[in-house]
């Protein structure tokens, strides 16, 4: 027997998984584009902005900080 009936179709995550893994990519995409810059025009010069605060310690923060939040939206368990 064929059954001709078709089962609607369902997301493997809720929304609100969605929503978080949206955050966490949008935080990681930032903390990515705060990393970058800082070049020097001249390569016999030395730029000492690549150490700055915002390179070195709140970029890479934020990059993990997404990863966390991007880790958390797909354990986050479904109310179902």
């Amino acid at each position: 027997m064929k059954n001709n009936e078709q089962q609607p179709q369902e997301f493997l995550f809720d929304t609100i998984n969605y929503k978080i893994l949206l955050i966490g990519i949008a935080v990681i995409v930032f903390g990515f584009i705060l990393m970058s810059g800082g070049g020097s025009d001249d390569p016999k010069v030395f730029n000492e902005e690549i150490f700055n605060f915002r390179r070195i310690r709140l970029a890479p923060t934020l990059v993990l900080i997404g990863f966390g939040i991007t880790i958390y939206s797909i354990l986050k368990k479904s109310k179902k």
